[in-house]
């Protein structure tokens, strides 16, 4: 296992309502060496019960970190990954937890990478998953079709951190350029929808399409500091030139 990699590895469970759950998962970090633990809304993290299932990892209930929201969770990661079940339009193709590492293989040295779980009965919104750069599955053979909660980290933080087939794909993260947070991405996002919008493209009756493709594009391409500033500087020379557009709009 690559105990640098795990460092900076974040593990983000969005409005867990069980603390079991929450016990259980500090108890699987613990195992693969992750310390990172963040917490969107959670029910009580240092309930009884929470203690009592993550037995000897209870420190790391202590030193969780709240957020009020997604978002804000992820802000400074370069990479998260939404694990969910549900493929679809706006989800696009998902492909398994187990081919992830090879898109880790070519991060940055020192790139924080998080992976977002969400609510036991009903996992993570469309709106949530957009959040993310990346979605991925855990495939099943049963009729179930879902893993407890808990269950889905510890399987994750396997595929990603103790398979032996896996140590020299983690171990070799450290070549290539500097890539903005996901905080530092948000303002092209909003210009390339205003974009979007301002040329009609956007359709009115899915306005949403566009922004999430183009999130699910640009976290595809990762693109580094020098790269993010040329886009942003591009898109607002673009929207200067295009006031006006009298050109047809969709829908």
């Amino acid at each position: 296992m690559s105990k640098v990699f795990s460092k900076n590895l974040s593990i983000i469970l969005v409005e867990p309502r069980q603390p079991g759950n929450i016990g259980a998962t500090c108890r699987a970090m613990a195992n693969y060496g992750v310390s990172d633990l963040r917490l969107v809304n959670p029910c009580n993290h240092l309930a009884p019960e929470a203690v009592k299932f993550a037995v000897a990892a209870k420190p790391l209930l202590g030193s969780a970190k709240l957020f009020a929201d997604l978002p804000s969770t992820v802000a400074d990661l370069h990479m998260s990954v939404a694990l969910t079940r549900r493929s679809g339009r706006l989800r696009g193709e998902l492909p398994q937890i187990s081919q992830l590492p090879r898109q880790l293989h070519s991060l940055p040295a020192q790139s924080r990478v998080g992976l977002v779980f969400g609510r036991e009965d009903c996992g993570l919104s469309t709106a949530e998953i957009a959040c993310c750069t990346h979605a991925a599955s855990i495939p099943t053979i049963g009729e179930t079709g879902s893993l407890n909660l808990a269950q889905a980290v510890v399987v994750s933080l396997y595929e990603l951190c103790g398979r032996s087939n896996q140590f020299d794909v983690l171990d070799s993260i450290g070549t290539g350029d500097v890539l903005p947070p996901q905080r530092d991405l948000d303002p092209l996002m909003q210009q390339l929808e205003q974009l979007a919008d301002l040329i009609g493209y956007t359709n009115p009756s899915r306005p949403e399409v566009v922004g999430h493709t183009l999130r699910q594009l640009l976290g595809r391409a990762r693109p580094n500091v020098r790269e993010y500033n040329m886009l942003r500087g591009l898109v607002s020379q673009l929207e200067q030139s295009v006031q006006g557009w009298p050109g047809k709009r969709r829908g």
